[in-house]
């Protein structure tokens, strides 16, 4: 996985013993969040100073996570966050292939004099880093923590608790296997965290069985009132308007996994979330079978992700994007197989 040459710059991180900082993606998911406490962790263990950086806030279902006193969310604590990262010897940027994808921390990475390292496995990475590893058909960040620290030849200082986050990792960007892992090495590496001493059936109920009460009603509501269904196009798709978030109490993290619902539909092989913000309408994008909704967001949407999934937005309101999402879905129907 590792190039001599990034395998040597790891090396010379580890030995210089400068600051650290590890930056996700705006709106953190659990591949972000996992993926990046687990590398603090692996970098705190050869005593490094390690901080990890979060645009906005994170989930509730994610801040169990082991490792999480060493987040700092930049929407709290600006002036903090600028500090560290003017100050960083090394910024390792984890999970996301555009640096727009920061929001405000942008422009001070970009001042930053630090040695900058991109891992992650979205397709067409931006080039704004001086080193990328990139592996588009990983199911997850989480595995390349996972074969980076193995390649280190430190795989014996991966404990429980960063194969909890590794393990986080790999099951919230795969939907718990369902997709993006239809290759045995990813279950090699599962397995390899399970015998870490993992509570695998403790970590899927606080992923997936503690949300509010609140976001169940939002989640029954959105399946009664706003679901589309367009079964000529095998389609599917969910829209939200700001008032009805604000109706249900929504909190970060409420919507997260909606998108994946429409799926128990007999036929749908594609499905779509929007919900409306102050100033656009977020889309996320998700495909059974060879349609690629990265192609479709990156040329629609000014999105981006993976083959079957992705992301993007519109500029437009949410009434119009939903109409203009229809006509470019029947526009591509022949490509819905």
């Amino acid at each position: 996985m590792l190039s001599v040459h990034q395998k040597r710059r790891i090396s010379q991180v580890i030995g210089e013993n400068r600051p650290v900082v590890i930056i996700s993606h705006i709106n953190p998911d659990g591949d972000s969040i996992g993926s990046s406490l687990a590398f603090a962790m692996y970098l705190k263990k050869h005593e490094l100073d390690v901080t990890v950086i979060i645009p906005n806030e994170v989930p509730e279902f994610l801040n169990w996570l082991p490792g999480y006193e060493l987040v700092k969310i930049y929407s709290k604590s600006k002036g903090a966050c600028i500090d560290m990262v003017a100050n960083a010897g090394t910024i390792f940027l984890v999970d996301f292939n555009d640096p727009d994808r920061l929001g405000g921390l942008k422009d001070y990475l970009e001042k930053s004099d630090a040695f900058k390292m991109l891992i992650d496995h979205h397709q067409r990475p931006v080039e704004f880093t001086d080193t990328t590893i990139s592996e588009p058909w990983r199911g997850s960040v989480g595995e390349m923590i996972y074969l980076l620290i193995k390649d280190m030849g430190d795989q014996q200082l991966i404990d429980k608790n960063i194969a909890t986050c590794l393990y986080v990792a790999i099951i919230t960007d795969t939907g718990n296997f369902r997709y993006g892992s239809s290759y045995s090495e990813i279950f090699s590496i599962a397995g390899d965290l399970v015998e870490k001493g993992i509570d695998k059936d403790m970590i899927f109920s606080l992923v997936y069985d503690s949300y509010s009460v609140e976001r169940m009603k939002l989640l029954g509501y959105c399946m009664s009132e706003k679901l589309v269904v367009l079964q000529k196009y095998h389609t599917a798709y969910i829209y939200i308007s700001k008032e009805e978030l604000n109706k249900y109490n929504h909190q970060v993290g409420d919507t997260e996994g909606f998108v994946n619902v429409p799926f128990s539909i007999k036929g749908v092989k594609v499905t779509a979330l929007m919900i409306e913000k102050s100033d656009h309408v977020k889309l996320s994008l998700r495909s059974k079978g060879p349609f690629s909704v990265d192609r479709f967001a990156a040329e629609y949407f000014s999105g981006g992700g993976h083959i079957n999934a992705a992301g993007g937005q519109s500029d437009i309101s949410l009434q119009e994007t939903t109409k203009r999402f229809e006509e470019l879905i029947a526009r591509h129907a022949d490509e819905i197989v």
